[in-house]
């Protein structure tokens, strides 16, 4: 074991960004008041909430009063899909994709067995979504499609402008998971089209715990977390001052550095992507002739176990999963590589690298100077 850190699972989370420390830290300590407080200590707490608001606001392009904070990625998708199914009890239909990350594939599990109608929409093999397929699955009693813009495994990226013409030509409301293309994309939701989004912050440089749900003007929705007027009554709760400022900084720095830091993640992907080819030509790069978000490579290894290579490489410093953070204890297959068509001999030998903006070149250097001798380990006991 090393004390020596390579951190290339950004997908799972991120470091927090020095300036978004710097900005937090006063809320921890001086600037303490409750921001529902009617006196002047806690009235500038809530201005500066009102502040990242705007910042978590302009990164998408809506406007302030369409962002609801949450606690994350997760609260975010729960409410987006009960506020929505609550607030139209007519409707009893919800269209997701077979790929969709766990926050919104377990809660339309749980919505089936109280009697709603869930359809699963299918993807080719590289990650692509079926739109003919999404087109005749659509219908009057549809109440919510959730797509989300990019997938959390393999980085492809979703067409979420055609989702929403073809769901609204039925009557439904359009959802986005976008907690993993928040930062990695320029997002619009004008131009997407889209009535809700998720963000969660941990993924894009702010701490655990916070996260915001864009609710377009005018969109039927009940709050899921009740119990107080915050959030002009869309989520009860004393506001996390902190995490929100936190936020919001994150949002004004991935507003400032994002095209940049965009195009030097995408250079680092693309030479981690050759190297691996060149070291294992057999490697299986998923979704690579899709577009995809800049940060993320899915490689699948046939015949060598996911569990082992993880467990040498964390063994020498170097941090990646085997796919979603949440469900990387399991033994089985991802289920988004399993919709893609894949070989579970394949997919069961999936590692994930997932780059941010804290690696440098020298973190690759470092990762292929260990992953050759991993793989033949892996290997060796395979046979």
């Amino acid at each position: 074991m090393t004390n020596r850190v390579t951190y290339l699972d950004n997908n799972a989370t991120t470091r927090v960004d020095p300036r978004v420390v710097e900005a937090m830290l006063p809320l921890l300590s001086e600037q303490y008041g409750n921001p529902s407080s009617v006196h002047h200590f806690g009235a500038q707490v809530a201005g500066q909430i009102e502040a990242a608001r705007a910042e978590v606001a302009r990164l998408i392009g809506a406007r302030d009063s369409e962002i609801v904070f949450t606690s994350g990625g997760t609260e975010a998708d729960n409410a987006a899909l009960r506020g929505v199914l609550a607030a139209r009890p007519g409707k009893k239909h919800v269209v997701i994709s077979q790929v969709e990350h766990h926050a919104v594939h377990e809660p339309c599990e749980h919505f089936e067995r109280e009697g709603l109608a869930v359809t699963r929409i299918g993807v080719d093999g590289e990650g692509r979504l079926d739109l003919d397929q999404l087109a005749e699955s659509v219908r009057d009693d549809t109440a919510l499609v959730s797509i989300m813009l990019a997938n959390n495994e393999t980085g492809v990226i979703f067409p979420l402008k055609p989702v929403c013409e073809i769901a609204k030509k039925r009557g439904a409301l359009v959802h986005t998971d976008a907690v993993n293309a928040a930062g990695k994309l320029d997002i619009r939701v004008e131009e997407l089209g889209v009535d809700l989004l998720s963000l969660s912050g941990h993924k894009m440089y702010a701490p655990k715990g916070v996260g915001a749900l864009y609710v377009r003007r005018g969109t039927p929705f009940r709050p899921l977390v009740i119990g107080g007027p915050q959030e002009q009554r869309r989520r009860g709760g004393t506001l996390n001052a902190p995490g929100i400022i936190a936020l919001g900084t994150a949002c004004r720095v991935l507003r400032e550095d994002g095209p940049a830091a965009r195009a030097r993640v995408g250079a680092l992907r693309d030479r981690l992507e050759a190297q691996l080819r060149q070291l294992r030509p057999d490697v299986r790069i998923c979704g690579a002739g899709a577009e995809r978000v800049p940060s993320t490579t899915c490689a699948c290894f046939p015949g060598l176990s996911s569990e082992a290579m993880l467990l040498l490489l964390s063994e020498a410093g170097i941090c990646v999963s085997s796919g979603a953070a949440c469900s990387s204890g399991s033994l089985e297959p991802s289920h988004v590589l399993l919709a893609m068509g894949l070989d579970p001999h394949v997919a069961q030998g999936q590692i994930r690298f997932s780059l941010g903006r804290f690696n440098t070149a020298a973190d690759l250097d470092r990762l292929f100077d260990v992953l050759p001798a991993v793989l033949h380990k892996v290997a060796s006991v395979a046979v």
